[in-house]
């Protein structure tokens, strides 16, 4: 990486608190209910209430999401549903490793400007 390259990570947030439906998110994640399903049975998403009912199931912008993210990897790597899961948990990890690196490199410089 040179140093014109930059890293951008981006976060997704919803101060409204916006729901979707099972079918909902999927229209909106271009993917049928099943892959849907199936990412919540592995943990790769999560509805807000898991309820006996599926169709009632609720999703937030999260899941949306990351949804999305697993699309892309599922398209772009053709990855399978375990890979997806662990590709996912790994990507938190390093978003997780970034956020604190900052924030302790932003203490670094608290510290050094005192």
């Amino acid at each position: 990486m040179t140093s014109k390259d930059r890293i951008l990570t981006v976060e997704v947030t919803d101060a409204d608190g916006t729901t979707f439906t099972l079918r909902e998110i999927c229209e909106r994640g271009d993917c049928h209910a099943e892959f849907v399903i199936k990412l919540v049975n592995y943990g790769v998403i999560t509805p807000l209430e898991e309820g006996p009912e599926i169709r009632q199931w609720q999703f937030d912008v999260a899941a949306l999401s990351r949804l999305q993210k697993a699309r892309r990897l599922q398209r772009d790597l053709k990855l399978n549903l375990p890979g997806l899961a662990m590709s996912l948990e790994l990507l938190d990890e390093v978003q997780d490793m970034r956020r604190e690196v900052n924030r302790l490199n932003q203490r670094i410089r608290q510290l050094m400007s005192e």
